[in-house]
């Protein structure tokens, strides 16, 4: 195992040795050597950032200028200050925010998270202070760090979606992401996004709100993510996210109770991948806006697959919960993957896949 001392400059490892590879702590259980810890020995009180590379990482989702291909999924960073501590929110391509919408809501009652094999299922329900909160503490705090800011935006109704971002357009917002597509709330959300009509309607007023890139949020709960895809377009989307969770259920059967009290909830994590990666590379293929992949993505191998499938940047979500420093792993090893491939631009990965 190689050991890096952060004192020591980035490159004085072995000949021949990429710049990334040369500063890994640590790596097990892939042959692809992509599912390790990447990245500099953590100093004490000092957020970690991604290693120096020759690979060219930056990336262009739909107009939005991204330093490096990786986010963060919405609910799963709150607006970046949670995590401050372990990461340096600039660093990142973006900091994706929990959906926000106009005046706030209560969320779903608990239990809301339980634990399934591979995964877990939450019924949150977009619980969030209102878009006030989040331009007098939450905007200000990542500006201030210089992070590329997205906004994840909710409503009841298609009139809410405007109004939240209306309340924005003054704020220091480099993308929203219209969130049609969560199954944790009565309405709006999911109830939107399974309609090619409601997200025609819904997209194009909030292109109409906006010059500012817009990305849709679709769901998976659906028979044909590339019919809702190609509403999205057709109404202005710049670029596309997917997925997000998957309606699903847990059952104590001691108690022959749910273990949630909603009954339902969205499943994330890696159980989800295979789905995630199969409708992204459908809708590579059905839609020409860029599209931002996700769902079950922990390594740097996971989203390099995103990225093969047609994916132009990826979120890390549900790892976040486990590793707080999961998004500077993914993308000091995605660097170290194009090194060993003797690719120079990320930008060469995407669609790559030879079927």
């Amino acid at each position: 195992m190689t050991r890096f001392d952060a004192e020591q400059p980035v490159g004085a490892g072995g000949a021949g040795c990429p710049p990334v590879a040369q500063t890994v702590l640590g790596l097990h259980g892939q042959s692809t050597g992509l599912s390790g810890a990447c990245g500099t020995r953590l100093v004490e009180g000092t957020p970690r950032r991604p290693l120096a590379t020759s690979v060219r990482m930056a990336v262009n989702l739909g107009g939005l200028e991204m330093k490096n291909p990786v986010t963060v999924a919405s609910g799963t960073f709150a607006a970046g200050r949670e995590y401050g501590d372990f990461v340096d929110v600039a660093s990142l391509g973006a900091v994706t925010t929990k959906g926000v919408s106009l005046n706030g809501w209560e969320g779903n009652e608990s239990p809301r998270i339980a634990e399934t094999p591979s995964g877990m299922l939450n019924s949150i329900g977009l619980q969030n202070p209102g878009v006030a909160h989040l331009k007098e503490h939450d905007l200000p705090w990542l500006q201030a760090r210089g992070a590329t800011v997205i906004v994840n935006v909710s409503g009841h109704s298609f009139d809410e979606y405007v109004q939240v971002i209306e309340a924005l357009e003054d704020a220091p917002v480099d993308a929203y992401e219209v969130n049609i597509s969560c199954p944790n709330v009565d309405a709006g959300g999911m109830t939107i996004g399974t309609s090619a009509a409601s997200v025609e309607k819904v997209v194009s007023r909030c292109r109409a709100a906006t010059k500012r890139p817009l990305v849709v949020k679709l769901t998976p709960n659906v028979t044909d993510v590339t019919e809702i895809a190609r509403a999205a377009e057709a109404a202005g989307a710049d670029a596309l996210s997917l997925i997000n969770t998957i309606l699903g259920m847990a059952i104590d059967a001691e108690r022959r109770r749910p273990q949630l009290a909603r009954v339902v909830g969205g499943l994330s994590g890696p159980a989800v991948k295979p789905v995630a990666l199969r409708m992204v590379w459908e809708c590579a293929k059905a839609v020409q806006v860029p599209l931002l992949g996700m769902g079950g993505i922990a390594t740097a191998a996971d989203a390099v697959e995103f990225l093969l499938a047609g994916a132009t940047a990826v979120a890390v979500g549900t790892a976040n919960f486990a590793n707080p420093t999961a998004t500077v792993e993914v993308i000091d090893g995605i660097a170290q993957y194009c090194e060993r491939h003797g690719v120079h631009d990320v930008n060469e990965l995407i669609g790559a896949l030879e079927c």
